[in-house]
């Protein structure tokens, strides 16, 4: 079967980027013959792309002499101008960003334009395809709308994946503007998929159209089990050692290429990735992990105003801040303060929150509520620690399944709306201790997970957001890393058994293509409240 993947960004980094470059070799290994769309300027450098085609306005600018074969993924690259709309600013090598609410209403249409007369372009080139998919609620589905995927204009159907971003950061703020391309193309779909409750309410309630709502399913992500698999405890420090040695080399290579670290490689500085994961490799070291765009919404402040508490019963505990983002340097600035006993800086980040990176000045209440009063001891914990935390800046997916089973716990702190909790899903594969934030997608993660664990590991999987998250993620930490090793390791057993039997890609790649024919009574229905 020939499938059609539509997604309008990378193929590295964030969630929906993974969520991607895992489902399409899923459908190759199935058989399918796969044709994914996507800005990835070295989409030819992962493993799993057979061929790489670029565009020259909207048509190919070279062919190769086949162009699909059952089992292989086909890497397309629209010309868009070198205009990337997202929903949240960032700086991506090699284009103007632009976030959609800033697109000019010529920049938009053509932006659409480029990407339907991409679309259609293959589909006459290959013979047409049998199935597709859509990804985010604008601008995708409305561009396989309109270039008539959809069955009602005579195409195959396609499916949409909601992720969460593009709702709530584009069409819930500006409804006026992006609602009518978000019910544009949801309407056309045949099936429509969502990680969890919480993200089928919130689409149902921007969109209000019962048809729609008829025809969602639940869809949550996959995890990739091989990939991030249970590592000994023994073998811990050796494997950090070994990864960061790797990232020395490839720091050296690239120095003597003159690339200049992470501003030429979207955040990524394999030197400075190199010395984080060195400061791992002690045997004698517990280690907890942040996986995630560093941008305010991901609550990795609360992590960072939390970890002197973890510090005072666990000097030894290390932290490892893996992720890039506009507030990487809001957050390297809020840890210097607190470990130099500078609560005045402290506290005024706090103050600005979202101004440190780059947005209006908007108070981070729950970060303020803490530092207003820290408890005793606070700070000299935190300045005996000063060199526990570290910033690796962004590592590939892969990379990151190096570094999470060598720790203890994972934290998911986010205080923004999460359409699923793929990181604690993928932690609990490697038999990691998820910490998450119990709200959206992440708390019916978390329900998951604890359903199978103990009573008195249960609760430690999720904390409630408040005023006191501070407290409760350290309370947590504290208590896992109290835990016996013995019984810990008994805990990620049980923790990669129950991701094993709910989540694999497989299954994911399957509901896809039922969704996408409109195939959707036997997808499972999204859960009650």
């Amino acid at each position: 079967m020939r499938v059609l993947i539509f997604h309008a960004f990378l193929l590295r980094g964030t969630g929906s980027n993974v969520y991607n470059a895992s489902l399409a070799p899923a459908l190759a290994r199935l058989g399918h013959e796969v044709h994914l769309f996507s800005q990835d300027r070295n989409a030819g450098a992962l493993g799993w792309i057979d061929r790489e085609i670029v565009f020259d306005g909207t048509r190919p600018a070279e062919l190769p002499d086949e162009l699909g074969a059952p089992g292989t993924v086909t890497a397309w690259r629209p010309d868009i101008g070198g205009l990337l709309p997202v929903y949240v600013h960032d700086e991506y090598e090699g284009f103007r960003v632009k976030t959609y609410s800033k697109l000019t209403d010529d920049e938009l249409d053509r932006y659409l334009g480029a990407n339907v007369g991409a679309i259609r372009s293959v589909v006459r080139l290959i013979g047409g395809v049998d199935a597709a998919l859509a990804n985010h609620e604008v601008m995708g589905p409305a561009i396989c709308a309109q270039a008539g995927l959809g069955r009602d204009a005579g195409g195959p159907g396609f499916a949409v994946k909601v992720h969460g971003s593009a709702l709530e950061y584009t069409v819930k703020p500006e409804p006026e503007r992006f609602l009518p391309y978000a019910l544009e193309g949801m309407r056309a779909a045949s099936g429509i998929l969502v990680g969890s409750r919480h993200t089928a309410e919130s689409l149902w309630t921007a969109l209000d159209d019962p048809e729609i709502e008829a025809k969602t399913r639940l869809g949550p992500p996959g995890v990739d089990t091989t990939l991030f698999a249970p590592l000994p405890a023994g073998d811990r420090a050796a494997a950090m050692n070994e990864f960061a040695a790797e990232l020395e080399v490839q720091a050296a290579d690239e120095a003597e290429r003159g690339v200049e670290g992470s501003a030429a490689a979207w955040g990524r500085d394999p030197a400075r990735a190199a010395r984080a994961i060195s400061d791992l490799a002690d045997a004698s070291f517990e280690r907890v992990v942040f996986v995630g765009k560093l941008i305010v919404s991901k609550g990795v402040d609360l992590l960072l105003a939390a970890w002197p508490l973890v510090l005072a019963s666990n000097p030894r505990a290390r932290l490892c801040v893996v992720g890039f983002g506009e507030y990487a340097g809001g957050l390297e600035r809020l840890w210097a303060a607190l470990s130099t006993d500078d609560l005045e800086t402290a506290r005024e980040l706090a103050r600005i929150g979202r101004g440190a990176e780059g947005g209006e000045e908007a108070p981070l209440r729950i970060l303020s509520g803490f530092l207003a009063d820290p408890p005793p001891g606070y700070l000299d914990a935190a300045a005996a620690g000063a060199g526990s935390v570290a910033f690796a800046g962004r590592l590939e997916h892969d990379e990151v399944a190096r570094v999470v089973p060598a720790c203890e716990a994972i934290v998911f702190p986010s205080t923004f709306p999460e359409a699923f909790g793929m990181v604690a899903a993928e932690a609990a594969s490697a038999g990691v201790l998820p910490v998450s934030a119990d709200h959206s997608g992440m708390a019916e993660v978390s329900r998951e997970l604890r359903a199978a664990l103990p009573p008195e590991v249960a609760d430690l999987v999720a904390f409630p957001l408040g005023l006191g998250s501070v407290t409760a993620i350290a309370e947590r930490l504290q208590a896992w890393l109290a835990t016996p090793p013995g019984e810990r390791a008994a805990v990620g057993e049980q923790l990669r058994e129950t991701v094993a039997r709910i989540w694999s890609w497989e299954r994911v790649a399957e509901d896809l293509i039922a969704a996408s024919h409109g195939d959707i009574d036997g997808l499972a229905r999204v859960p009650s409240a």
